[in-house]
């Protein structure tokens, strides 16, 4: 589709927002949101006609692009069938949907109880995990996000926790492994690993183990950097699980349905939890959804004692249809393969080759269609480019770098020191290299900034 400019439309539009939308993790009257005409595949446009290439997937869960025709048709004739009904019955685009998760997750969690969203699959796999084991506490990393609702944000990491976090969720933190900003002294993948491995157990030693229901991880960190876990740290956790009883919960709701270059990130190191979140990309955002993929021995749990959970919309007709429409694209489409190939042959070679030339890029990391740059001052002390948590003048060198990748027809995930990029699971590789040209004029403007 040719983008028609139309800027009386964009005015009334952005007037209406401004007047009656409260936008999330923002301060209202400091923000300028961007009044978006339409959007096709990987770009999406303004009203003003300026189209820009999607390097954000929305939030990390267009992996199918915008507006695939085969969704959006799947979601039309949900809605002249069976538009909407209550989640205690037997639904076919439910049980179709479920039957695709179940046959795509590892191991046996074949049991899907479905939500709105990733942040409330993640406080009824806690639930679960609690109710499962009788046990209050929850460990989880200071690098990562789990969601904004009240037990979900607790167990986040990052400092979107701070504001709501009062000491009373039953949540423990530790230090994941992160190789580049190791907090365990560790000069190679293999003596993070161990020391990381140490780090958790030591932690549930003191913690005491008895009172530990369950461990969660995203299985790779989004936000908090895609930080890919070294070889055997997710191995080495489950057997700390399976030592103490605790539930091991993978939160895949960004890294999973094709984002890595497999179904979901466990695939990549073989491990396979006991309980399993997901959302954005299972049916690519179109309609909210979400889940939890549930293991034999915690459903077990509740085969003649009542699930204290569930939710109004829970597994909604329109929402499952685009995710069964959406898995059977992928499958039909190659688009696992795609991020898999793209993600080795193209995005690797060309980040990595953007890190040699610029000043500001500390490391890049990654795989499939989710890397992450971390951009940095001085590349021997890896002093970031902006400080941690950084807002107004201290966030100048990034709020540069985003301006500047916009200007160029990308739209940027920036998130602190980091520049992600996450397109479209199914972009192309001409799509890819006009990203990246983008990023490389961006780049240089955050070279500015660097000692």
């Amino acid at each position: 589709m040719t983008p028609q400019p139309n800027p009386e439309v964009g005015a009334a539009v952005k007037a209406a927002d401004r007047a009656h939308v409260f936008h999330s993790w923002s301060a209202q009257e400091l923000i300028d949101p961007l009044a978006v005409a339409g959007a096709e595949g990987s770009y999406f446009w303004d009203y003003e006609g300026k189209r820009y290439l999607d390097f954000t997937s929305g939030l990390v869960y267009t992996n199918i692009g915008y507006q695939h025709p085969k969704v959006v048709a799947a979601i039309q004739e949900q809605a002249g069938t069976l538009s909407t009904f209550a989640p205690a019955f037997a639904i076919e685009a439910r049980s179709e949907a479920a039957r695709l998760i179940a046959e795509r997750t590892p191991g046996d969690l074949d049991k899907i109880f479905f939500t709105n969203g990733g942040a409330d699959a993640v406080e009824h796999a806690v639930r679960m995990a609690r109710l499962h084991t009788g046990r209050p506490k929850v460990l989880s990393a200071y690098r990562s996000y789990h969601g904004g609702t009240q037990q979900a944000v607790n167990i986040t990491g990052d400092p979107r926790r701070w504001a709501s976090d009062s000491a009373t969720a039953g949540v423990v933190h530790f230090w994941a492994p992160f190789l580049y900003r190791s907090r365990f002294y560790a000069e190679t993948e293999e003596q993070e690993c161990e020391r990381a491995l140490e780090h958790l157990e030591t932690t549930i030693a003191f913690e005491g183990p008895s009172t530990i229901a369950a461990i969660i991880l995203e299985t790779i960190p989004g936000t908090a950097g895609i930080m890919v876990p070294p070889p055997g740290y997710l191995a080495g956790v489950r057997e700390i699980c399976d030592k103490y009883g605790i539930v091991f919960v993978l939160d895949e709701v960004m890294a999973g349905f094709g984002r890595t270059g497999e179904w979901f990130a466990a695939d990549l190191f073989d491990v396979v939890p006991d309980l399993m979140t997901f959302a954005k990309g299972v049916n690519s955002g179109y309609v909210p959804l979400g889940g939890v993929a549930i293991s034999g021995k915690i459903a077990d749990t509740f085969g003649k004692r009542p699930y204290p959970g569930g939710l109004t919309y829970s597994g909604h007709p329109l929402a499952c249809a685009a995710a069964v429409a959406t898995i059977d694209v992928m499958a039909e489409e190659g688009v696992v393969e795609n991020a898999s190939r793209l993600g080795a042959e193209v995005l690797q070679p060309a980040l990595r080759e953007l890190a040699e030339r610029h000043a500001c890029v500390g490391e890049v990391r990654g795989v499939g269609m989710f890397w992450a740059l971390d951009l940095v001052k001085n590349k021997e002390t890896r002093e970031p480019l902006v400080p941690y948590n950084a807002a107004g003048d201290a966030n100048a060198p990034m709020a540069a770098f985003a301006a500047a990748a916009k200007a160029g027809g990308v739209w940027p995930f920036v998130n602190m020191n980091r520049t992600h990029v996450v397109p479209p699971c199914n972009v192309t590789e001409a799509e890819l290299k006009e990203g990246l040209a983008a990023l490389d004029t961006a780049l240089s403007v955050a070279d500015e900034y660097t000692a």
